[in-house]
């Protein structure tokens, strides 16, 4: 319960458990943990312009801007999204604190009745990307994503996810030089 305070990640949360388990040195998971949220960075970007006013407000909401909130808040029109950042993404974390809890109470039981659960949050992401592909119509980051996977499949299967994410950043820095290359002439 307490990670889904503080380290408001589901990614972050679950690689977070094995090394806290295992005695990691604590700059090792920060490491890993910096490296894993690597992606909100690029989520906080087009949601600058839309953040709070107020310093600890602005502070929660890039604390707390999560994959689902971003799907959430680029859904929107863009003249509602001021008002609706802090709002959601408090509700998204109390959900997930609470979601936490209830999980630590009643998860054991949960996974004996219903066998592969944890395929929900595959689904979870392909529910997200659906919805904001149907917002914004754009092919590129979907072409990037899996373009990124299949290049870092032929490379590794341990790794796949950190050198998918490498993968796909070097190629959007490719395509934001080119277009700016073009944009300026040469």
């Amino acid at each position: 319960i307490m990670l889904s305070v503080v380290l408001y990640a589901g990614a972050a949360q679950y690689a977070c458990l094995p090394m806290l388990s295992a005695g990691l040195p604590i700059g090792n998971i920060a490491t890993n943990i910096a490296a894993i949220n690597l992606r909100h960075v690029f989520y906080g970007m087009p949601l600058l312009q839309y953040l709070p006013k107020n310093k600890i407000a602005k502070t929660y909401c890039l604390f707390a801007l999560t994959d689902e909130t971003f799907s959430v808040m680029t859904s929107l029109p863009n003249e509602s999204r001021q008002s609706l950042i802090l709002p959601i993404s408090l509700f998204n974390q109390s959900w997930w604190v609470l979601a936490g809890a209830i999980g630590v109470m009643i998860g054991s039981a949960l996974s004996d009745l219903v066998p592969h659960l944890d395929f929900a949050l595959v689904c979870l992401f392909a529910i997200l990307a659906y919805e904001q592909f149907q917002s914004i119509k754009r092919y590129f980051p979907i072409g990037i994503a899996v373009i990124a996977l299949m290049i870092a499949s032929l490379f590794t299967s341990n790794w796949l996810l950190l050198v998918a994410i490498t993968i796909c950043m070097l190629l959007i820095l490719a395509r934001g030089f080119w277009l700016q290359r073009s944009v300026q002439g040469g």
